[in-house]
């Protein structure tokens, strides 16, 4: 199991489905898990609201990661809003500046 890091992966997973009790059902209502890289943790969060409250307890939840997880040494965490709107469609997209005159 040590040899694949299978450990690491099973706590990992622990983390992210563990993740409401550890920042409340509010905050977890708003807010998941996407990432572990490394020491970094990046949450994907519902609106960029959510991800600003979230960092204003950044440390708190830190914490309690830390204090939970210790193994995975987790030291930073990352909140992002949510995925902007691509116009990119389809395998052969042209790059660009992308439409510009269309609204208005």
């Amino acid at each position: 199991m040590t040899e694949h890091d299978w450990l690491g992966r099973v706590e990992k997973e622990a983390l992210f489905l563990d993740w409401e009790r550890l920042v409340g059902s509010d905050n977890a209502a708003a807010s998941q898990p996407v990432s572990l890289e490394g020491s970094l943790m990046t949450i994907q969060c519902r609106s960029t609201a959510w991800a600003t409250q979230l960092r204003l307890l950044q440390d708190q939840i830190l914490a309690r990661v830390q204090e939970q997880y210790p193994d995975l040494g987790v030291t930073d965490l990352r909140f992002i809003g949510p995925a902007a709107p691509s116009w990119k469609k389809g395998p052969r997209s042209v790059p660009g500046r992308g439409p510009r005159d269309t609204y208005g």
